[in-house]
């Protein structure tokens, strides 16, 4: 166990030299909240709001396997389950159907493995236990951290090779026939979302439902606009919408911009321009272009929301709209090589006050994790660790023993909502869904945090050292990540929130 002088010189260094990330900040003006001295603002914070299952729609969990069901195939026994599921929404049968959920991922994922390895022996059979689990630690308990993941699908994707990986993202073709399928199945989700945004005004619900699974990328833009609620749902008052909203933009931008190097705004100009370059994809990032668009969105911001200003964390939110939106207008397959100074001037415009209004209204839902001693991710830290408490005992109690406090990797997790640990195409379809969720980038965002950590149990288990712990889970190996494992990353996390969301009782020790 490390001397708490070697934790804090590793401490220093971890956040000053480790490569493209900045530092662990805890405000831009402001010093680090300390929970000792700031032990009312944790007991007096109001609790999560939850909802009693009893008052459950007996639709809920029929939308949870729709959203889902494009993302993977349900076999035929599941229809039995998906049945008695719609005629009562027992629990139990929830909890076991959504097992049933990730089960069947993981089999498919097993099934492309197989096909890419003819000579590999087959893997041991599933003992079919679908029994419900208190937690998921138990789930651990019971079968070994090598086993098939019957009970503990987040640590199947793990040991799965790129390519199987690859394929699950669709970007592989290990057979003619799922190469056809996942073809038709995309063009099938198009479709519905294209005769869904053609109507006169677009059912917001169902789009939300259709929206979960994941947007196709040529409608996400003008999707992503409808679930922020920029644009309204009447496609005749859209038109108006975006030119009265982009005049307001560039009045404030005619208003406020030139003041940005006056004493009163200076430090905080100065620190959007020193952190616009550390971000990523820097390729895209570091054209003068697109770095002025950057620092308009994040001064006019600051400077309209005096009550948190500028924060670093904030800057990396704005990059996932940006990209959503000028996709629209380039060719290039990789935005990130490409030239956005060959984009019309008038079409950037639009873009960035798109971009503007998109990331304001995230913002509005979670404007406290940047207020004065952001207590908006205390909390959550605080709520992810009772969390990890309940669904994994063995994790939290290893990472107790060594020392290592969920503040010290999973603020970053709340500040910059996992941009900083997955890849950028990661974050997007990650934000599909939770513009799709209600609460979405505050509430839903926890237990995806939660199932997030328990991912990597196994690397965690193994490593007996408070820096080589703390190192790991500040650089999580998520490069190769895709679309597949975020959507089991959040079917896993749907699974938690449905069992300790709408069960306060069962959330406490």
């Amino acid at each position: 166990m490390a001397s708490d002088g070697a934790r804090k010189q590793f401490w220093k260094r971890s956040n000053s030299k480790v490569p493209g990330s900045i530092q662990h900040v805890y405000g831009a003006q402001h010093p680090p909240f300390d929970p000792l001295v700031h032990g009312t603002l944790l007991k007096g914070a109001p609790k999560a709001p939850t909802t009693p299952v009893k008052a459950k729609r007996v639709s809920t969990f029929q939308e949870f396997e729709s959203n889902t069901s494009d993302a993977w195939d349900a076999g035929e026994d599941d229809d039995e389950l998906l049945a008695m599921a719609t005629q009562s929404l027992n629990s139990a049968v929830v909890m076991e159907t959504a097992h049933r959920v990730l089960r069947n991922h993981s089999q498919q994922q097993e099934l492309h493995q197989r096909q890419d390895e003819p000579a590999a022996e087959p893997p041991p059979a599933p003992s079919g236990d679908l029994r419900l689990v208190k937690s998921v630690s138990e789930s651990h308990t019971a079968c070994p951290a090598e086993s098939t993941s019957d009970t503990a699908p987040l640590q199947r994707s793990q040991s799965l090779p790129h390519s199987a990986t690859v394929a699950l993202r669709g970007t592989s073709e290990p057979s003619a026939l799922s190469s056809s399928a996942l073809s038709e199945r995309e063009a099938s989700r198009l479709d519905k979302f294209k005769q869904l945004l053609a109507g006169p005004n677009t059912d917001l619900e169902e789009l939300r439902k259709l929206s979960w699974s994941g947007i196709p990328k040529p409608v996400r833009p003008i999707t992503w606009k409808l679930l922020s609620g920029y644009l309204p749902a009447n496609v005749d008052r859209r038109p108006a919408t975006l030119q009265r909203k982009q005049k307001e933009y560039f009045a404030f931008i005619e208003h406020y911009y030139d003041f940005r190097k006056d004493e009163v705004h200076q430090d905080t100009y100065r620190q959007i321009h020193i952190d616009i370059p550390r971000m990523t994809p820097e390729a895209l990032l570091l054209q003068p272009t697109v770095t002025e668009i950057f620092e308009r969105i994040l001064f006019i911001w600051a400077i309209r929301h005096p009550a948190s200003g500028y924060v670093q964390g904030i800057n990396d939110l704005v990059t996932p709209f940006f990209v959503v939106f000028i996709c629209e207008h380039i060719e290039e397959d990789d935005v990130c090589t490409a030239d956005v100074s060959r984009v019309p001037a008038e079409v950037l415009r639009n873009v960035e006050a798109d971009t503007y209004w998109c990331m304001s209204r995230l913002l509005d839902g979670i404007q406290d994790n940047y207020t004065f001693a952001q207590p908006g991710i205390q909390m959550k830290v605080k709520m992810l660790e009772e969390l990890v408490s309940r669904i994994d005992e063995q994790v939290h109690r290893h990472l107790e023993q060594h020392e290592v406090k969920y503040l010290q990797f999973a603020f970053r997790w709340m500040n910059n909502l996992l941009m900083r640990e997955v890849p950028l195409r990661c974050t997007i379809r990650l934000w599909d869904t939770y513009q799709s969720e209600p609460e979405g980038f505050s509430h839903f965002h926890l237990y995806v945090c939660a199932a997030f950590l328990v991912r990597w149990r196994k690397e965690i288990l193994e490593e007996r050292d408070f820096q080589e712990l703390l190192l790991f889970l500040q650089n999580l190996p998520t490069a190769q990540w895709g679309d597949g494992d975020v959507s089991l990353l959040l079917a896993e996390a749907y699974r938690l929130k449905f069992a300790f969301a709408d069960a306060p009782n069962h959330y406490k020790k």
